[in-house]
């Protein structure tokens, strides 16, 4: 493999990558550009782009017409428009004009395939060391309507037929082509400017470059990878059987890393979940984007979080949904059907049942009372609330921000919070009882009686 030069010297860019993703998606049957589905809560796109920003200097994007979705996915790294879809080599050459500088080598992926991983991708650039084209091929239990690879006799391979153009003996060919390839930028391009389109679909095959390449008399070979890695995603179906299966590994390194997953194919992870030794995680509990789980945790069922920090030794759920901008403290409790949302709730306190916390900061021991809310909206603007350490608010107590609560505090239940309340001072915010002496025997005694003539039964 190339060795890269010693840091501070300066060189020119030696490796490029050319990311297919104008296609439309049909068999989705989506307004969503197929490249933007999601996988783990990350668009294949970026599943892709993360894998070439491990190993390449370059990144060009192809995209289709209006797509600025995928043109914002992308970022930052240039996209270009491949206005008439004239198959995947025409594709590829779209993205000639932007590396007109460069005289490295090049990798032409595609974005419905985001498996793909870095390590593989290394392995496609050493190949290409030894030849002057390198493929990225693979061998499915099912082979399908895949192109073959087909062998030359040195040993590399000749060229790709789709499966629609193959005949019977080379259908029965068990190598299939991925669609990756990778060559010298110069030799890439002129190979693609060259491609014809005799073909059943009408379209310039990216893959034809092997045989445009054997027709010069250069080399090619194929690099095999696992069928895992190189799942092309076309449909709704195909791209629920790639959930599963990076489901699957991020559940094995969670546990692998020290986490007890209770019911393990019950629970959803995400590309970047981070979660830390000696956690347990309940059946049936969804982790979104953005959570990083300290060690010590407990998540109980049916819990649902999403871009949170969650500190050592504390334990969520069941039922609790924590939102964007969530901090939950070291040893805090979040109770059942309990919901924050851009809150710090502090160490040691606690919102056990059935409240929701809002745009606020709760102190370390800090008691939330049962049926607790923060109303933070006011129909034009959100506001917050500030709870000091050590407050005691009962049962059903409403807290109209913006308001703040002392250390100290005590709320009494049922109370409506509308002004700030001193550090130690007890507040009362709800209406004074009146009792009536025997009404309530009066009052059924009413109702019980008959009606009178004069009244409707």
């Amino acid at each position: 493999m190339r060795k890269d030069p010693p840091l501070g010297l300066i060189h020119p860019m030696q490796r490029a990558a050319i990311l297919l993703a104008a296609g439309l998606g049909t068999r989705m049957r989506s307004s969503l550009p197929k490249a933007m589905h999601p996988i783990a809560g990350r668009p294949m796109l970026r599943h892709l782009v993360a894998a070439c920003e491990e190993v390449f200097d370059r990144i060009v994007v192809v995209t289709g017409p209006d797509m600025p979705m995928l043109e914002k996915a992308a970022a930052p790294h240039a996209t270009v428009v491949q206005h008439e879809r004239l198959g995947t080599g025409h594709a590829a050459l779209q993205a000639a004009p932007l590396l007109r500088d460069f005289d490295g080598d090049v990798a032409v992926l595609y974005a419905d395939n985001p498996l793909i991983t870095a390590a593989t991708l290394r392995r496609l650039l050493q190949a290409r060391e030894s030849a002057d084209i390198a493929l990225l091929a693979m061998r499915p239990a099912d082979p399908a309507r895949y192109g073959r690879v087909l062998p030359h006799e040195d040993g590399g391979i000749a060229r790709v037929v789709e499966w629609k153009d193959a005949t019977e003996a080379e259908r029965a060919i068990t190598l299939c082509n991925v669609g990756v390839v990778c060559a010298s930028a110069g030799q890439l391009f002129g190979w693609l400017r060259g491609l014809g389109n005799d073909n059943a679909a009408g379209e310039y095959y990216l893959p034809d470059a092997v045989a445009a390449a054997r027709a010069e008399g250069f080399r090619a070979v194929a690099v095999e990878a696992e069928e895992a890695e190189c799942r092309g995603i076309n449909s709704r179906i195909e791209l629920a059987a790639a959930e599963a299966a990076v489901q699957a590994a991020l559940r094995e390194r969670a546990m692998a890393g020290g986490a007890t997953l209770v019911r393990p194919e019950s629970v959803t992870l995400s590309h970047d979940t981070v979660i830390g030794q000696d956690v347990t995680i309940g059946p049936d509990v969804v982790i979104a984007p953005g959570v990083t789980i300290e060690d010590g945790v407990e998540i109980r069922a049916f819990s649902h979080l999403e871009s949170c920090t969650i500190r050592r030794g504390a334990v969520i759920g069941p039922f609790a949904r924590l939102r964007p901008g969530t901090e939950i403290g070291a040893g805090a409790h979040v109770g059942n059907f309990v919901e924050l949302k851009a809150a710090m709730l502090g160490e040691g306190a606690k919102a056990n049942h059935l409240s929701y916390i809002g745009d606020a900061s709760i102190g370390a021991r800090t008691n939330i009372g049962a049926g607790t809310i923060t109303c933070n909206y006011d129909g034009y603007a959100k506001h917050r609330t500030a709870v000091g350490q050590g407050v005691f608010i009962g049962s059903n107590a409403t807290l109209v921000a913006p308001v703040t609560l002392g250390d100290g505090a005590f709320v009494a239940a049922g109370s409506t919070i509308t002004a700030d309340v001193a550090p130690d001072a007890m507040a009362f915010g709800r209406a004074r009882q009146d009792q009536k002496e025997g009404r309530a025997a009066a009052f059924r005694a009413q109702r019980r009686a008959p009606p009178t003539k004069t009244e409707k039964p």
